[in-house]
Parts: structure tokens; C-alpha cells; sequence
């Protein structure tokens, strides 16, 4: 006979031990008791920190990818947002810079506009303004654009100011647009007097002395004339009136070879804005009316026989 055909396990009469079914009553009823008492009596703690001292570098090591991945992850984010709040940044600069240089032209102009208006007042004759478009590109003349033509008014030869003195004249005149000649340009002479003296001159453009200078030829050599006298218009041309400022003297040269010195002055109008004030001719101004005298009432003076003499026929 076979030895495998022989039956291995005990037979149940020496069996002993406890079921399964009381062996896990028992079993659950130890781990109910043991957690009661670890949790009373804290008899797991010291296991679990020496556990967890010797696994705290393991789990260090093992969340360090994840943390390295997610640093570099937010790195770029970082980057990305830094650069959309600098490129955010630098929108907003230059438009609030923009803006910023637009609020000062507009404080410029106003406060051009508001002193020609309050230089208007000082003329009797018809004025208007006008605004610079554009300088000519005409490299041998000294002329600029201005935004209104004979439709608006303008007459040719009209003088031209600004806030500080003349500007120039009107010499071409369009129906729509105007063209103004500056004083500087090499072609222009105006009538001048010095305010100090009292003494009559004519000076002319002179683009190339002193970048854009007035000379006034034919001047005495022993002439009372001094750097810093004012010049100003003379009103015997009939175009310009009178009083307008128009330069200071900054060169004089004397030369002993020449009866006469070459005087040069700096205009007192530049291009500060883009506002002028046109001037008809003066000769062409209305005429100012006669002042009205007043006349005296005398009957407060007479005498109660005035009357009678009136009557009477005899004078008073």
C-alpha cells in the first residue's frame, strides 16, 4: 500500500484548541482592550517615535522630487506673472506719462491762450487768432503755417505776435491756410525804435548770426546804443503799431575801420506754442472815435437876476 493513501491529520478526538469564531472574538476583544489602554496610558508612543525617527529621512528623501518639481513649477509661474506685472507696469507708466505730458501741453496752451486774450484788449484794431499747422521745408527761409486763409479773415502784410512781441507778417495768403514770414527770415525788415533812446531804426532777418538774429545796419559807430536795450516798434510803417516789442540788442561790434556798426539782436518771440495773434494793418484800423467833452452846466453859478436880465435884453 501506497504511503500517500495514509491520512495525515489527527483524528477529531485529539483535536484541541479554540474555534475560529472564538479566537476571533477573542483576538478583537485584546485589540479593543490594547487600544483602550495605549489610549489611556500612551503605551504605543514611544514605538511609534523611535518609528518615526528612524523613517522621518526616508520620507524626506521621498518627498523631495515632488517638492523640487513642484518649486520649479511655481517658479515659472512666478516668472510669468512677474513678467505680465512688469509688462503691465510699463503700459500704465507710459500711458499715465502720456497723459501727464498732455495735461502740461494743455496747462501751456491755456495759459498762451489766456495772455493773447488779454493782449487782444490792448489793441483797438481787428485781431484773430490762429494756430501753427506746420514749418515750411524750405531750407533758405524762415516761414511757418498757420490754420486760417483769407475765409478766415486774413489780409496780406498783417502783423503776426505772440505773448512776448512780433512773430513776423503775414506774406502769402490761401483761402484756407496762411503763410507767416518770421522775423529772422532773410528777406523781412521791420521799422524799430530803441526804448531807452528814443532813436529810429530798421532791422533786417539774419537766419545765420546767432541762430536766427535781427541786424540793424547802418547804426553810427558813436551811436548810444548798449547790450539789453529793448527795441520795439516804431508804428511808421503802418503795419506793425506802435510800442510791440520786438528784440534785445545781444552783439554790438564796432570796427575802427567803419563809420557804421553791425548791431544784431535776439528776437523776443520764438515758436513757444502754437497760438499767435494776427493784427490787420494799422493803417487799415477803424478810425477811433472824437472823445465827447463834457459839457459844463453854468446856471448853478448864475444869480437870480440872470433872468431878468435875459428879459430885459442886457447880457449877464
Amino acid at each position: 500500500m501506497a504511503l500517500d493513501t495514509f491520512e495525515r491529520s489527527a483524528p477529531p478526538i485529539f483535536r484541541q484548541g479554540l474555534s475560529a469564531i472564538s479566537k476571533l472574538v477573542l483576538l478583537g476583544l485584546l485589540s479593543i482592550l490594547l487600544m483602550a489602554a495605549d489610549h489611556r496610558l500612551k503605551i504605543s508612543y514611544p514605538v511609534r517615535a523611535g518609528i518615526a525617527m528612524v523613517l522621518a529621512p526616508l520620507q524626506w528623501l521621498s518627498l523631495q522630487p515632488g517638492r523640487a518639481a513642484q518649486g520649479l513649477s511655481e517658479y515659472f509661474v512666478d516668472l510669468d506673472k512677474a513678467r505680465d506685472a512688469a509688462q503691465s507696469f510699463q503700459a500704465r507708466s507710459i500711458g499715465q506719462t502720456q497723459r501727464l505730458q498732455q495735461v502740461e501741453q494743455l496747462l501751456q496752451e491755456n495759459a498762451q491762450l489766456r495772455e493773447l486774450l488779454d493782449l487782444r484788449k490792448e489793441f483797438a484794431g481787428p485781431s484773430k487768432p490762429v494756430q501753427v499747422l506746420y514749418a515750411t521745408t524750405d531750407a533758405y527761409s524762415e516761414r511757418v503755417i498757420v490754420d486760417r486763409g483769407h475765409n478766415g479773415g486774413i489780409e496780406p502784410g498783417s502783423a503776426v505776435i505772440d505773448a512776448a512781441g512780433v512773430f513776423g507778417q503775414i506774406t502769402r495768403v490761401y483761402p484756407l491756410i496762411s503763410e507767416v514770414t518770421l522775423l529772422t527770415d532773410r528777406d523781412q525788415s521791420i521799422p524799430v525804435m530803441n526804448a531807452r533812446t528814443g532813436t529810429r531804426h530798421v532791422a533786417n532777418g539774419d537766419p545765420n548770426t546767432l541762430g536766427g538774429s535781427l541786424e540793424l545796419k547802418f547804426v553810427p559807430a558813436g551811436a548810444d546804443m548798449k547790450e539789453g536795450d529793448l527795441l520795439t516798434t516804431s508804428g511808421i510803417d503802418g503795419v506793425y503799431p506802435a510800442g510791440l516789442h520786438v528784440g534785445t540788442i545781444t552783439q554790438i561790434d564796432r570796427r575802427i575801420d567803419s563809420s557804421f556798426a553791425r548791431v544784431h539782436a535776439k528776437p523776443m518771440a520764438v515758436v513757444r506754442g502754437r497760438h499767435l495773434l494776427v493784427l490787420a494793418p494799422v493803417k487799415d484800423w477803424p478810425a477811433l472815435p472824437a472823445p465827447v467833452v463834457p459839457v459844463k452846466n453854468h446856471s448853478k453859478h448864475k444869480t437870480s437876476a440872470t433872468p431878468a436880465a435875459a428879459a430885459s435884453g442886457v447880457k449877464p
